[in-house]
């Protein structure tokens, strides 16, 4: 039985937790390792992966002055890809933005997450989106989820952060937040466990059952 959690702001990951993006987001990588002749394989990739794709890069060996073209080379080839929602994902928002205030930190660049928001129709869930460009520092470090309570004005008692990986659940730790890991797409998730998330689920389709008191009975 699933244990309930109290809160009034579920604040949630994109990439791996509501979107299902690793087979787009690898390609692209493949993408750009071949435009810059690297050699690194899918595997290497998957050891090393990272919402700070900084880390991704430095793992492949790409030169400081490089990380503006590799950024590019990625975008370009990450917007040939349509990758889909998880399967259930978007019925969970729905149901939770009748009774919590909703909000979104992510990794991702704001043009491409606002733009697959848009795809969705998910612009009304959000009304706090924190992106790669709107924190000083990026996960696994407070200040995007920080920047959302703000944007949200509510105390980190009264939030939830929802995400599939470590570094997810280690700045919501930072941040005095809840956290809930969810088993998702990236490689990632395979090391959730050890990071001690408050609760960690096997799909975004059990989140509704373990936030209370909103959705008692529900």
């Amino acid at each position: 039985m699933l244990r309930r959690i109290s809160a009034r702001a579920v604040i949630f990951d994109w990439d791996g937790t509501l979107l299902d993006s690793f087979r787009a987001d690898t390609r692209a990588y493949r993408a750009m390792f071949r435009a810059l002749e690297i050699d690194f394989t899918d595997a290497e990739l998957a050891r090393h992966y990272s919402p700070d794709w900084h880390r991704v890069y430095r793992a492949a060996g790409i030169p400081r002055r490089q990380w503006d073209l590799a950024d590019r080379l990625w975008a370009a080839a990450y917007r040939k890809e349509n990758p889909r929602l998880l399967p259930g994902a978007g019925a969970v928002l729905k149901k939770l933005s009748h009774s919590f205030a909703l909000g979104l930190v992510t990794s991702g660049d704001r043009k491409r997450v606002v733009r697959q928001l848009r795809q969705f129709r998910f612009q009304g869930f959000f009304p706090a989106c924190i992106c790669s460009e709107d924190a000083s520092r990026r996960k696994p470090h407070p200040a995007p989820l920080h920047a959302a309570m703000r944007q949200m004005r509510m105390d980190a008692a009264d939030c939830v952060y929802v995400g599939d990986t470590p570094e997810d659940i280690k700045m919501a730790r930072r941040a005095g937040v809840k956290s809930v890991g969810v088993i998702g797409p990236f490689p990632s998730s395979a090391k959730l466990k050890a990071a001690r998330p408050g609760m960690l689920l096997e799909s975004i389709t059990d989140l509704p059952r373990v936030l209370f008191p909103a959705l008692e009975g529900s």
